[in-house]
């Protein structure tokens, strides 16, 4: 008679994407409440209808991005992706919201920092869209694999919290400047990469290959905007 070891139970992967949500949730929360979500109780300056709509179209990703792990976590996988429909559209919108904003910081003469100059700081925002859509599209593209799917999506979403991270109301961050605005981003991302590798004793490719396009993309758009051709580009963009 022989006797077969038992099957130890894969362990849920549901609290590290809940966790990774959440963690985005609070950055952008946290950034944005003084200017924003809280702006009546803090008395901040009236927003431009542009920035209310692009305010709105980010919180409805973060909002939706929640909702569709609730979904699966429920069993609820033909709402889940009847609803990534709306998802797709609002992530095209995140996009083009996001270009449009960041023209229209350039108009205003917004810089983060002194030895930022606004065509510079263009190139920040409008790469975080870029970067954001590459993302979602490849897990779109790879939405029947589960696995790659939801870790594609988690990157794309840790990944611009980069704007609510600069707003943090912390004396190192704003002390830090563009280093530590994108610190809070990388370290978001490595957190769960490390978490979900060590959980799995293997580095998921979709995180491999993610987390490294999403971090080799700082130092690139930092580059980028030093460029004669991104000024040129962002001057016509400003018209």
């Amino acid at each position: 008679m022989s006797f077969s070891a038992p099957i130890r139970p894969a362990r849920s992967e549901r609290p590290l994407f809940i966790a990774g949500a959440l963690l985005a949730a609070l950055v952008i929360f946290a950034g944005f409440a003084r200017t924003f979500y809280l702006k009546g109780l803090f008395g901040t300056p009236p927003l431009s209808s542009l920035l209310m709509t692009h305010g709105v179209v980010m919180t409805l990703w973060i909002v939706l991005f929640i909702a569709q792990i609730a979904l699966v976590a429920n069993g609820r996988t033909g709402l889940h992706r009847r609803l990534g429909l709306l998802g797709g559209c609002v992530a095209v919108l995140i996009v083009v919201m996001g270009v449009a904003a960041a023209i229209d910081a350039g108009r205003r003469g917004f810089t983060p920092a002194p030895q930022i100059t606004p065509l510079m700081f263009m190139a920040i925002p409008i790469i975080d869209v870029a970067v954001f859509g590459t993302l979602v599209a490849a897990a779109l593209l790879k939405r029947r694999r589960t696995a790659t799917h939801k870790r594609l999506m988690l990157l794309a979403t840790l990944g611009i919290v980069t704007p609510g991270a600069a707003r943090l109301p912390l004396d190192f961050i704003k002390q830090g400047g563009l280093p530590a605005f994108f610190g809070v981003m990388i370290a978001c991302v490595l957190a769960v990469v490390v978490i979900d590798t060590v959980r799995n004793r293997r580095l998921h490719p979709a995180f491999g290959w993610g987390a490294a396009f999403l971090i080799a993309s700082v130092p690139l758009r930092i580059a980028l905007a030093q460029t004669a051709a991104w000024q040129r580009f962002a001057a016509w963009l400003l018209g």
